[in-house]
């Protein structure tokens, strides 16, 4: 059991390998800049709106969360979505200066 769990996070992780790929190439066809945000990059924990760190979120039972600082209500995968965003801007802002 513990083999195919491995087995399938191989192949998963080899899929993922292989569409990042895809991307990076295709940016450079187009003249794009293709900017990859870290692995373990806490998107899902970090709130949007003020950049509250809630490690209560680590969980992923946790599918909603209001931040105890701003008060705004999160999604996880949306808030996740929108500081990979707002990280991938930061990152291309720094290659700019």
């Amino acid at each position: 059991m513990l083999e195919e769990k491995r087995l399938s996070k191989f192949l998963s992780d080899v899929s993922l390998s292989k569409i990042c790929s895809l991307l990076e190439y295709k940016a450079s066809y187009y003249g794009k800049r293709y900017i990859k945000i870290d692995t373990y990059y806490p998107s899902s924990q970090e709130c949007s709106c003020c950049g509250y760190k809630n490690e209560k979120v680590k969980d992923l039972s946790v599918r909603n969360w209001i931040c105890p600082e701003c008060g705004s209500c999160h999604d996880r995968d949306i808030n996740a979505s929108q500081n990979i965003l707002f990280e991938g801007i930061k990152r291309y802002m720094k290659e700019l200066i």
